[in-house]
Formats: C-alpha cells, sequence, structure tokens
C-alpha cells in the first residue's frame, strides 16, 4: 500500500518519517520470508491507521517539532509496529529502533560538554525554549527548574502524549523501549541523566542533568527495573 493510501486527517496527523518507515520495513525483512514482507508492512500501515482514526487532533501535526523523525507519530508507527509483529519482535528491537530515529540529532552535538559552566547554561536555556513551545501546543506540560550553577539542571513532563497514547491503547509494556534512549542522548553532551520515573510509570518524567563527572551521580546509581526502564536511585 502506497503511504499516500492511508486515510486519516492529514490537517492535523502527520505520517511516519522516511526513516521510521525503513527501519520498519528492513526489521520485517529480517523476521520475515520474502512472499510475506509487503502484507506485513500493509497490516502496520493499516494498524497505524487505525491508531490514529480517534486520536486527539490538537497536537500541531507537522508544525509540531515532537511529531518530527524520532517523535510522536514515530513513536506510534514504532508501536503499530509492535502489535502487528508481536511474535519476533521484542522490547530490546523497539527500543534500537528508536534510538536510531531519535539519537542522530545528539550525535551531531558532541562537541558539547556539560561539565562546562557555558554549555550547562547553554543546554538549560534550550529547555526553556523546548519549554516555550511545548505551551504554545499544550502537548507536553513541561516545568523546568530555575538555572543553579552549582546544581544540576531540572526539568520534568507532566503529561506526555506518547505516554497517553499507549495507556489508551494497553501499550505501556512498550514505553521502556521509548523512554530509555534519552539516556544515551545525554551521553553525546558528555552529561548524565537521572530519572526516577516516567509519565508511563508514575505521574511525572524528572529529568536531572549533570555533567557526566559530577560528584551527584556517585548517590545515584542507574539500573533497569523488572519493566526495563532504564532508571536512577
Amino acid at each position: 500500500m502506497k503511504d499516500s493510501q492511508l486515510k486519516f486527517d492529514r490537517t492535523c496527523h502527520v505520517l511516519y518519517s522516511r526513516p521510521c518507515k525503513r527501519q520498519i520495513q528492513e526489521k520485517i525483512a529480517l523476521h520475515y520470508p520474502a512472499d510475506e514482507r509487503e502484507a506485513v508492512w500493509t497490516r502496520v500501515q493499516i494498524q497505524y491507521e487505525n491508531f490514529l482514526a480517534d486520536w486527539r487532533t490538537d497536537l500541531g501535526g507537522k508544525k509540531n517539532f515532537h511529531n518530527g523523525r524520532g517523535g510522536t507519530y514515530d513513536c506510534i508507527a514504532l508501536m503499530a509496529y509492535y502489535v502487528v509483529c508481536r511474535d519476533v519482535t521484542s522490547l530490546a528491537e523497539i527500543e534500537k529502533m528508536e534510538g536510531s530515529l531519535f539519537l542522530p540529532a545528539f550525535r551531531k552535538l558532541r562537541f558539547v560538554n556539560v561539565n562546562h559552566p557555558f554549555f550547562k547554561k547553554l543546554l538549560h536555556r534550550a529547555f526553556l525554549n523546548a519549554k516555550r513551545r511545548c505551551d504554545k501546543w499544550g502537548d507536553y506540560d513541561m516545568h523546568v527548574a530555575p538555572y543553579r550553577k552549582d546544581q544540576p539542571i531540572y526539568y520534568e513532563f507532566t503529561a506526555c502524549p506518547t505516554a497517553e497514547f499507549a495507556k489508551k491503547h494497553g501499550l505501556l509494556e512498550v514505553m521502556p523501549a521509548l523512554c530509555n534512549p534519552d539516556f544515551e542522548g545525554m551521553e553525546f553532551l558528555h552529561a548524565k541523566l537521572v530519572r526516577k520515573t516516567t509519565c508511563s510509570n508514575g505521574c511525572r518524567c524528572d529529568y536531572t542533568i549533570c555533567g557526566d563527572q559530577d560528584a551527584y551521580l556517585k548517590d545515584h546509581p542507574e539500573y533497569r527495573d523488572e519493566a526495563g526502564y532504564r532508571r536512577n536511585r
């Protein structure tokens, strides 16, 4: 099925990104014989279409930066793939796919070193800008703590459309795979993310961010919980 044939409201929803489509088709090719692949891909497309049929229409479409590569709609596409191919895929595979989509932007920022005050303050300003954009769309409820040069950066989401979608469709088990790449993203900035909860397994997604040489990390070791979330003590 051609992407143009999918029936959803394109005035408020967007199609999965091309890299996301490629990721899914590559995994279908890995798990299924050649004569089944097109049919499986069509099932994923139809599942995506069905997911959007009753999904909220106020997320800004292409104008919202959260709906781009690796964002909300790519996450919905990965959940469509998971639903259709549950028997052959795994959460580890979904996490790797989301990382491939989400992390390239961070790789371009390898020159950033949050251990240095200049970059730490610059990163805080970036989060303040993200909050202004979230406030514009009303998608993520984002709260950013004031900058303190002697403390880690802190912000949190108290609402997340991806977590909301997963709850609506009984797919919370997939959320660790979609949330965990945040940790790796910070590592490209010579930073560490300290997180104790997310919107999908609690009431907020907390981001405490410090340089990877910060003594703060000693008191907050990372582990994976039984659900598969990377989190900290």
